[in-house]
């Protein structure tokens, strides 16, 4: 297509409005309801310019970039007001289409009078698609916007060219990570890493974090369980035309297997208090009297009609509420979604204990004396208290402490034995891995135990780097043996990666002529001079199949995982033998072995 046929089709398109709105939710874990949504650009579906990326492109070259945007926000607009959307409105908006001659200040302002939608309900988010060092620009743009009443939000986190140094500078309400630091984060343990410090920055300039993108059920379980709570993307719901507007049937269920490796506890019935709770419509005499009559009573949730949260009532805020003049008079009779609040924490009896936690310390206004609400598929079961969260945090903390390995930190052998027991109660497919060092000894014996330590603590790293949190297991046996659990599908892969990560960090450990010669020479255990291969790994694999788990306890499986070991370590160099727990005895195989 000539750029001239580009120029026309964009022409026409603007002036027959022809582009499409569709919308992409935007949806709070910690209280399965959609906040708000993203609205979305397509041109004529039988267009060259259908795709947004053709379309902005020739709008950008063409200097129409700001009709485009302005045509892209009313189309938005029509349709969010025709539907009566819930929550707020994301609209994207491009700093550069700011200098543009036909930019027309105040336009976005009286396209929302015209559809009826208020500024307190749009969030302008600030796409940086181009170089640019211009922030006085950016810093016009967002004062621009939010002195209209809008919030501000700065897209792409990560991918821009400045993106860091925008949110120092402009403070935006919410931050959006690009799509790159989601894709995979259950296998890499540098964006988790990098979501993390994001978490950390956007708990200290009180921004909300909206993790895009999410493709997968493994990507959703691990940003759950970092703190995440705003999230959109495929694996919840594509841009629709008509978009759904509750949460509920947008949540995949979530894969308890993790929970089961990692805690005792499988939901949060330790934390439950089965408080009754009050309608929307009740009297704030009635709530006040229930207050009065129950001195240990901190707060009391608001349901609607079909029995959701749709509010919280906390002793000290209704206190306050009432001590102003007449406050009680005025008030008494008015139905008590007047004083309720909003903004409160709603979590499933099925998170764990580890997830609440979390959610409880990235929510910056969340008071310790003050409830959470605890459902069950949406419907209100109870409530949680947050100090009885944080004594149990604290005694799990004190138990992980105690059964921990001390040099590596990681779970010792009561919690590997709790792990492998709750695995065989599962019945769930996997594959346990027995991990051991070769030449460890003859290492230390001619370094020293420090640098063997170091040795230990660089496998401790491969290890969790190649471990997915969200359903695997690590933990550490003693010396220089270690344990793995992993999820069957791709355990394979991983285990060579783990292979390449150990030979290639390892390098650091020796002194050059050891290196150069593949080797060192240090006493056997007959106490005999002996010629040792460079350190290596020998991993006994068990596949452990469902119908197998009934015949098995724990210490039988232990004891499988350590031959499987044995006939690995018989091999010189890297190996890897695998036991299948449905074939007999001697049908196992040696699936990779031999220096790499």
């Amino acid at each position: 297509m000539t750029t001239t046929e580009q120029l026309s089709a964009l022409t026409s398109i603007l002036s027959q409005s022809g582009l499409h709105s569709l919308f992409q939710p935007i949806i709070s874990l910690s209280e399965r309801r959609i906040v708000g949504y993203e609205a979305l650009t397509r041109g004529p579906s039988n267009s060259p310019l259908h795709s947004p990326v053709s379309l902005f492109a020739v709008a950008r070259q063409a200097g129409r970039l700001s009709e485009l945007e302005i045509a892209c926000r009313e189309s938005a607009c029509r349709r969010f007001n025709e539907q009566q959307l819930p929550g707020l409105l994301f609209l994207n908006v491009s700093p550069e289409s700011l200098l543009e001659a036909a930019h027309q200040p105040g336009r976005t302002l009286q396209l929302l009078e015209d559809f009826g939608i208020p500024p307190s309900q749009v969030v302008i988010e600030l796409t940086e698609q181009t170089p640019t060092d211009d922030f006085q620009l950016l810093q016009t743009a967002l004062h621009h916007y939010r002195a209209m009443g809008f919030s501000i939000a700065l897209d792409d986190l990560g991918a821009g060219y400045s993106s860091l140094r925008l949110w120092s500078e402009l403070r935006p309400d919410y931050v959006k990570i690009d799509r790159h630091f989601i894709d995979g984060i259950h296998q890499d343990a540098l964006k988790r890493e990098f979501v993390g410090s994001i978490l950390q920055i956007a708990k200290a300039s009180r921004a909300q974090v909206i993790a895009e993108g999410i493709e997968l059920t493994e990507e959703l379980t691990v940003l759950t369980e970092m703190g995440v709570d705003l999230v959109q993307g495929y694996l919840l719901c594509r841009p629709q035309e008509h978009p759904p507007r509750e949460a509920r049937a947008l949540m995949p269920r979530q894969d308890s297997y993790a929970v089961a490796l990692n805690e005792e506890g499988n939901d949060l019935s330790p934390l439950l208090n089965e408080q009754l709770a009050v309608d929307r419509d009740t009297a704030t005499a009635t709530v006040l009297e229930a207050f009065r009559r129950q001195a240990n009573l901190n707060s009391l949730a608001v349901l609607d009609e079909q029995g959701h949260p749709c509010g919280i009532v906390h002793r000290h805020s209704l206190s306050d509420a009432l001590l102003k003049p007449f406050a009680t008079d005025l008030f008494a009779r008015k139905p008590i979604s007047r004083l309720m609040s909003d903004d409160f924490l709603a979590v499933e009896l099925s998170q764990s204990l580890q997830q609440v936690s979390r959610l409880i310390t990235s929510r910056a206004r969340q008071r310790i004396e003050e409830d959470f609400i605890i459902t069950l598929n949406g419907g209100y079961l109870g409530l949680g208290r947050v100090i009885d969260v944080l004594k149990l945090i604290t005694e799990l903390k004190i138990q992980q402490a105690r059964y921990a390995n001390p040099l590596t930190l990681l779970p010792g052998n009561v919690p590997i034995q709790q792990c492998l027991t709750r695995l065989l109660q599962q019945q769930r497919e996997s594959v346990i891995c027995y991990v051991d060092i070769d030449s460890f000894k003859p290492f230390n014996d001619i370094y020293g135990y420090g640098r063997g330590d170091e040795v230990l603590l660089c496998l401790a790293q491969c290890l969790n780097d190649r471990v997915d949190p969200s359903r695997d297991f690590v933990g550490h046996i003693g010396g220089d043996d270690f344990l793995l659990v992993l999820s069957p599908e791709d355990w394979r892969k991983r285990l060579n990666q783990l292979l390449d990560d150990f030979q290639s960090q390892c390098r650091r450990f020796y002194r050059s002529e050891h290196l150069e010669a593949g080797c060192f020479t240090a006493l056997n255990r007959q106490g005999v001079r002996q010629d040792f291969p460079l350190l290596s790994l020998s991993i006994g694999v068990v596949h452990l199949h469902p119908e197998a788990c009934a015949q098995l306890d724990a210490s039988q499986l232990a004891e499988m995982a350590s031959q499987a070991k044995h006939h690995a370590k018989h091999v010189q160099g890297y190996s890897v033998h695998v036991l299948d727990s449905l074939l007999m005895p001697g049908q196992e195989q040696t699936l990779l072995a031999g220096q790499r």
